[in-house]
């Protein structure tokens, strides 16, 4: 795999056409448009809907992106499954893409399971891949997968693979574990990714690797500005402009809706708002109240619009 990857990078959303299949081309513009603002490429994470979608159809995707000559090394797919197989077929698959490196969440139906579980899943995927530019990025978001990851386990694992085992993205909600990950391996080169950018500044303080969030689909020039220049002294003032944009698209709403309805409203394509069930769709009076608040608080999306030739679904 290419040079490790750092900075931000958005689990980016993924479009789907009104049959609910996804929708490659807005797929493949949102994702030139992110790396126009100098974002990187987690496709296939939780805001991607990608435990929605089959490992088929993820890979089709991945090809789809890879053939209109997308940058690589911006990119990391998420390829966590609960099955072992369908995890080493999608972390094979990015691997020989040239991806940077995968974002790999634990097997996540059983709870209870053990840190020996855990190390044993996470053993036979880097085995059965067995290729030497293997770069896995542990997903730690137990809000949502209630299997976690341990510092016990990241010991052991990087004992075992220190080539393969690259870093870790904590989606924990709490500032204090994630400072726990930095604090016990961020020297040794173990990249920290903070799961949101409201702990980017921390983060960059205490030597983490930048920040993987749902909000860098919409903000991502802005959250980069800050991984760019967190040294200077209008971070903190960076900082609290990007909380007031993530709590505005977050806290009222279903967060991956909520994105999919902004980019909607800012790309001027009504298509961007559907969602794969379970989830819905924000209601008409919410993603009237959502624009209203997004234009009470100056937000923009420069440089957004509609894919080129993209019909309404």
């Amino acid at each position: 795999m290419a040079q490790r990857i750092r900075g931000v990078l958005s689990p980016v959303v993924t479009p789907f056409k009104a049959d609910l299949s996804p929708d490659s081309q807005r797929f493949i513009a949102h994702c030139k448009w992110l790396l126009s603002q100098n974002c990187g490429l987690a496709v296939f994470g939780t805001n991607s809907e990608a435990n929605s979608l089959a490992a088929e159809e993820r890979m089709t995707l991945l090809d789809a992106v890879v053939a209109a000559g997308l940058d690589t090394s911006r990119m990391m797919p998420g390829t966590g499954c609960c099955s072992i197989i369908e995890t080493v077929k999608l972390t094979a698959h990015a691997v020989k893409h040239g991806c940077s490196g995968v974002l790999m969440l634990p097997p996540f139906y059983y709870k209870g399971v053990t840190e020996e579980g855990l190390y044993r899943h996470y053993s036979e995927v880097v085995q059965r891949v067995g290729d030497s530019r293997l770069r896995i990025y542990l997903y730690h978001i137990p809000p949502v997968a209630v299997v976690g990851i341990t510092t016990g386990l990241v010991e052991r694992l990087l004992k075992a693979y220190p080539n393969a085992i690259a870093g870790m993205k904590d989606s924990s909600g709490d500032w204090n574990n994630t400072r726990t990950f930095l604090d016990a391996f961020a020297k040794s080169g173990f990249d920290v990714f903070a799961g949101s950018e409201s702990f980017l500044l921390a983060n960059m303080r205490s030597g983490g690797a930048g920040c993987i969030s749902a909000t860098a689909n919409v903000n991502p020039g802005a959250i980069h500005k800050l991984y760019a220049e967190w040294r200077n002294v209008d971070a903190e003032e960076q900082q609290a402009e990007l909380n007031v944009v993530r709590d505005t698209v977050g806290k009222k709403y279903v967060m991956i809706s909520a994105l999919k309805q902004t980019v909607a409203i800012y790309a001027n394509d009504p298509a961007w708002a559907t969602v794969r069930p379970p989830l819905v769709e924000l209601t008409a009076e919410q993603a009237k109240s959502l624009a209203a608040e997004l234009k009470q608080i100056g937000f923009t999306m420069p440089g957004l619009k509609r894919a080129e030739g993209a019909v309404a679904a």
